[in-house]
């Protein structure tokens, strides 16, 4: 089943959306991993398979990592804890020597780069993320390959994105790409970490080809990084999978660090792990909702209120708020919270925080009564709600 679903995913592949992370373009030093320093080998092997994927009509967006791992390098800054300001002077510094190393590499092959620098600011806003859209489209149009990562030389951990597999996630989303590939030094998601040793008696950690559903049994199987030149882990690998999964694209995590592992995958090979659902996409606008933007606050709802959302596609209105969490003002993005403790779904809320903690609970004729008719019958139109897997 999981081959016949990778060759009807490459029949139908015209783009895709790759994400190369540090380790995978870093000088390796056998046994010990992640090392200092941009390998411009690698980048020059990953040039020509950009070019080979262009030969077979599709077109490649590429996110990639290593900007602070190439500034650290020629800041000769080797210790593991930098401050916010070390990160983004290295992020200046070693930013533009990517870039550069790209641009000649791929210059080889004939192709031109264009370098974007994103935001969470930039995303979250609406025009603004269809400005970022419509540049990428007009970037692939003239046959220049976008080279895509978050802008780490002014954002801070309050208007990150995150992660660059988050940030691969969300540019897939928003260049409508029919996959993403997420190259790294693993081969993939496992039953167990294979990294640790295996207990006595019981079996060997196996390679998960294909995950229809990333549930929370899947996310506990993602372990956390333990090189400390590399930002993101598994974890947050599944978590981008899980973002594409809702959008109707693929993910697919592959080893990087084997120089044959797009052949293999171009070829149908059954390599790495596919999460897919091939469930229908949610609309644009909703997906920007559930995973673009950064909620505020948090909702909590009863049973009732919790039933009429996932079961009747109903709105939510202030009868079923329990409680309310954070500081958030109308319009803002916020998480919608069962009696579980388990995010349901988000939305824009037409309240804030202080008004919203004022008719919680009430039902709309109370509230009419207290306030006439100058209020949003609903705390989250069904409109401005997307719900969650």
């Amino acid at each position: 089943m999981s081959s016949e679903t990778r060759r009807y995913i490459l029949n139908n592949l015209k783009r895709v959306v790759i994400k190369i992370g540090s380790s995978v373009i870093s000088h390796q030093e056998p046994g010990k991993g992640l090392t200092r320093g941009l390998s411009p080998e690698m980048v020059l092997h990953y040039a020509r398979k950009i070019k080979m994927i262009a030969g077979k009509n599709c077109e490649t967006v590429l996110v990639s990592s290593g900007a602070i791992m190439a500034g650290r390098e020629r800041l000769g800054l080797a210790r593991a804890n930098l401050t916010i300001p070390e990160k983004q002077a290295c992020a200046a510094i070693g930013q533009s020597f990517l870039m550069h190393t790209y641009e000649k590499k791929l210059e080889k092959q004939g192709m031109k780069v264009a370098q974007i620098l994103l935001s969470h600011d930039d995303l979250g806003n609406r025009r603004r993320y269809l400005n970022a859209k419509h540049t990428i489209e007009t970037l692939i149009r003239y046959g220049a390959v976008p080279i895509i990562n978050e802008n780490d030389t002014v954002t801070v951990d309050e208007i990150k994105i995150g992660d660059n597999d988050t940030l691969s996630a969300t540019v897939a989303c928003l260049v409508d790409a029919q996959a993403l590939i997420i190259l790294s030094d693993v081969e993939g998601l496992y039953t167990r970490n294979p990294m640790m040793k295996t207990p006595k008696g019981e079996a060997p950690p196996e390679l998960i080809s294909q995950v229809d559903r990333v549930t929370e049994d899947v996310e506990k199987l993602a372990g956390k990084t333990s090189n400390r030149l590399a930002v993101g882990g598994m974890y947050t690998k599944v978590l981008a999978a899980k973002k594409t999964m809702s959008s109707g694209i693929p993910t697919f995590l592959l080893n990087g660090l084997d120089k044959k592992i797009l052949d293999k995958f171009f070829k149908g090979e059954e390599v790495g792990t596919l999460f897919w659902s091939d469930r229908r996409k949610i609309g644009n606008r909703k997906h920007w909702i559930a995973h673009t933007l950064k909620p505020q606050g948090r909702i909590f709802v009863d049973a009732g209120a919790e039933g009429a959302l996932l079961q009747k596609n109903k709105s939510l209105l202030p009868a079923g708020v329990v409680r309310v969490e954070g500081s958030f003002e109308f319009g803002n993005s916020v998480s919608i919270v069962n009696e579980s403790n388990v995010e349901i779904a988000r939305g824009l809320v037409n309240y804030s925080t202080r008004d919203l903690n004022e008719i919680k609970g009430k039902k709309t004729a109370d509230i009419r009564q207290k306030l006439g008719d100058n209020f949003y019958e609903e705390v989250v139109h069904r409109d401005d709600l997307a719900l969650l897997e």
